[in-house]
C-alpha cells in the first residue's frame, strides 16, 4: 500500500502537553497501523516551539531526529540533539522536546504499546 503525502492527515496542536507554540503533526498511515502502534508521525517544531514533559506508561515512544537541533529532557536529564540522533522513552519515564534553533526541528515519532 502506498500513501501519498497529500493523503496524510495533518494536525496542528497548540501548547502540546503544556509546551509552547504550535506543533505540526503529519500522521503517517493513520488507520493502517498495527494494533500495537498508537502513533507513527512526522513532527515539526518551529523556533521556540516545544512539547511539554509527559510520561509513557505501558508504551514506548521513539524519536528519530531528521533536521535541526533541539533540547530534550530524558526523564529529567537535559540533552541536546540533532539530525541523526534517536531517543527512546518508556517504562513510566518521561520526556519533553524543544526546538532551540532558528530552523525547524523535524522528527519521526512512533509510539508502540509494550504488551
Amino acid at each position: 500500500m502506498i500513501i501519498k503525502a497529500h493523503e496524510m492527515e495533518k494536525e496542528l496542536r497548540e501548547k502540546m502537553r503544556g509546551g509552547n507554540g504550535t506543533v505540526k503533526i503529519t500522521h503517517i498511515g493513520k488507520g493502517q497501523l498495527p494494533s500495537k502502534v498508537r502513533l507513527f508521525a512526522k513532527i515539526t517544531l518551529e523556533k521556540g516551539c516545544s512539547i511539554g514533559f509527559h510520561q509513557h506508561d505501558g508504551e514506548t515512544e521513539m524519536f528519530y531526529f531528521l533536521k535541526g537541533r533541539g533540547k530534550v529532557s530524558d526523564d529529567g536529564t537535559i540533552h541536546y540533539v540533532e539530525a541523526g540522533d534517536a531517543m527512546f522513552t518508556g517504562g513510566g519515564k518521561g520526556h519533553s522536546v524543544e526546538n532551540c534553533d532558528d530552523e525547524p526541528l523535524e522528527l519521526i515519532a512512533v509510539i508502540a504499546l509494550d504488551s
